[in-house]
């Protein structure tokens, strides 16, 4: 029963829009590509030469991905799958073989290798089974190593990094019931004891990846007198910390997943991760680096998908000749090699810039997410066309019959996620959209402020006017519509004088949209959202021709042609439809479906399950999660 009556978080549009900007980092103090690219400055000095991989890092790799490749092949994911766990013998070789510790430094018993060999590491593992990536990728890019090792001090370090290298596996706890991409909402409390030694931990976390395998959290938590939200180190085996459930999903059957209660932990002020009230800070800057391991993950999926269909295109025979030889499928078959080829550049080129550091990445991350997420699910689902009706088959059922087990639908299932993992594609437009309209909101400023007076008004469209001034007419004319110019691209060049132009063109179109609905553009989402595709295509484009010129292989820039050749397509059909849609008709139509008024086209259904909630309601002392036992692993 409940100990007490919950607070109720009712959370306004304006409070929670200032917990995100509090969060978010204000400043740009260095160089950001793409952020660049929206603002319409083509900035190829950040991106060209291609970063290269550093000679000790890919030396001290190679044996490590030797014998994680041989581990792999060991490892039945067929059964994974059907089972819905890891066998622990296959952890405890991950553990032998450094693989919990990949990017933590050698002097804590880690590996020590970069994030290019780490992410090259998990699209290994990847391309095999899904639910062993998450087990490796949220100990370490978003676990407790991550924010240990950006933010934590050093007798935190030497106290937690060596066990979390060795194998000691960790989860990330932020996601509650009720609160998903609005921290504004988390009814998780931290309250300092009277003696400020401790904090006293009260709450419950939803979707904790690796929750019911994990010793070590790291969980925000808000303090309900100053709603400043903290970071902490909890030891799962502390009292009042309780594996309430083990949710279940689509794909991934063996993710160690669940609902985590808090009640009464005594969390020692030494496990604070950072300063107090620095927590949501904490977990954004952590998600972003763990956002650059998604694009990798979809890469080495994509790779996997295309391996499939390029072996059964030439196999399956239609009317006397392979299938590929037949148009539609041809079409499929070229967009996802040519795709698959983009995918990798993007991820590799974020993954390097993070590396040779000096750069603000949160943009590219977050359009490497969004972008290669989005791919990967068109190119699965591509493979599952193509294979007909052995790509629903499920591979144990393919195999039983004596063909080779092909795991098609498996594919789909895992993938799914990563569209949703790390912020959802629409939650990654609006992040992307909000630095990509930073400047035009920073210089509107008291302009668009209702709260502003007519004299700071005043100054503050003089000011505006001044920086626009300036401003637009760098946006007339570029290198891009210089014949001849990019030369040392040599096919590619036409490309990239493409981006080129379409980035200044982006810029124009970014501020048209500000000139006409001023304060209420956040609002514009569907508008934004095309912006934010088309900066990601010129992203994706640039990291083609860039890997392609630095690799000089034909094979290379044949794929890179190809893919910008569609990519242009793609980015004209956007800018046409930033402002002929029906945006407007579809918001006013949604407004009616919810209130009911086309509720006749749902007759003729059996209606969805009436009892439970939508959301379930929690309080102090109970859990959301109802009495129904699930395989929950035991430590």
């Amino acid at each position: 029963m409940a100990t007490a009556t919950a607070p109720e978080r009712k959370v306004s549009a304006d409070e929670a829009r200032d917990v995100a900007e509090a969060a978010r980092e204000q400043d740009w103090t260095s160089p950001s590509f793409v952020r660049e690219l929206f603002l319409g400055n083509f900035r190829l000095d950040l991106v060209h030469p291609y970063p290269t991989a550093a000679p000790d890092d890919v030396a001290r790799a190679r044996p490590f991905l030797q014998k994680l490749e041989q581990l792999l092949k060991t490892v039945d994911s067929d059964k994974i799958d059907r089972e819905g766990e890891i066998p622990e013998d296959v952890i405890q070789r991950l553990r032998e073989i450094g693989a919990f510790g990949i990017k933590i430094p050698r002097e804590y018993g880690g590996l020590g290798l970069s994030q290019l060999s780490y992410m090259k590491a998990i699209a290994l593992v990847t391309s095999l089974d899904g639910s062993i990536t998450a087990l490796l990728s949220a100990h370490q890019s978003i676990g407790v190593p991550q924010p240990l090792k950006i933010f934590g001090t050093e007798e935190q370090k030497q106290r937690f990094l060596p066990r979390l290298a060795r194998g000691a596996i960790s989860a990330f706890a932020l996601t509650e019931n009720d609160v998903g991409s609005d921290p504004a909402r988390m009814t998780t409390t931290a309250v300092p004891t009277a003696d400020g030694s401790a904090y006293m931990l009260n709450g419950e976390k939803l979707w904790c990846t690796n929750g019911s395998l994990a010793e070590l959290l790291v969980v925000m938590a808000r303090n309900p007198k100053t709603k400043k939200i903290s970071a902490f180190v909890v030891e799962t085996d502390w009292p009042g910390v309780k594996v309430e459930y083990r949710c279940h999903f689509m794909g991934l059957k063996a993710l160690a997943n669940g609902v985590i209660s808090f009640q009464d932990v005594r969390v020692p002020r030494d496990n604070l991760i950072g300063e107090e009230g620095k927590g949501l800070r904490i977990a954004l800057t952590t998600l972003n680096t763990g956002r650059l391991t998604l694009p990798a993950v979809c890469a080495g999926i994509a790779k996997q998908c295309l391996k499939i269909c390029r072996g059964w295109s030439n196999a399956r025979h239609q009317w006397g000749v392979p299938i590929w030889k037949h148009e539609a499928v041809a079409h499929m078959i070229a967009d996802m090699a040519a795709t698959t080829f983009a995918m990798d550049s993007i991820w590799m080129l974020a993954s390097q810039m993070a590396d040779r550091g000096g750069y603000d990445i949160r943009l590219e991350a977050a359009a490497a997410k969004e972008w290669n997420t989005v791919r990967a699910w068109e190119i699965v689902d591509k493979t599952l066309q193509i294979r007909g009706g052995r790509g629903y088959e499920t591979a144990e059922s393919l195999a039983a019959r004596g063909e080779r087990g092909v795991p098609a639908e498996q594919i789909l299932r895992d993938l799914r996620i990563n569209r949703i993992f790390e912020g959802s594609t629409e939650i990654m437009h609006l992040l992307i959209a909000r630095e990509a309209v930073d400047q035009h909101l920073s210089v509107a400023g008291d302009i668009i402020d209702p709260d502003a007076d007519l004299g700071r008004k005043a100054k503050a469209g003089a000011a505006a006017a001044g920086f626009y001034g300036r401003w637009l007419p760098t946006l007339a004319a570029g290198k891009g519509q210089i014949k001849g110019g990019y030369a040392e691209y040599g096919t590619l060049a036409t490309h990239v004088r493409f981006v080129e132009r379409a980035s200044r063109r982006l810029a124009r179109e970014t501020f048209y949209g500000m000139a006409r609905w001023r304060g209420k553009m956040e609002r514009k989402q569907a508008f934004l959202g095309r912006i934010v595709d088309i900066g990601a295509e010129l992203f994706a484009m640039t990291a083609s021709c860039v890997r392609a010129t630095a690799e000089r292989r034909p094979e290379g820039t044949e794929l890179a042609d190809l893919f910008c050749r569609q990519a242009r397509l793609r980015v004209r059909t956007l800018f046409d439809d930033l402002w002929r849609n029906t945006d407007d008709r579809d918001v006013a139509f949604a407004r009616k479906v919810t209130e009911g008024r086309y509720a006749f086209v749902e007759e003729g259904v059996v209606p969805p399950p009436t009892d439970g909630e939508w959301v379930a309601p929690w309080q102090p002392g109970e859990s959301t999660a109802k009495d129904v036992r699930r395989r929950i692993p035991a430590r």
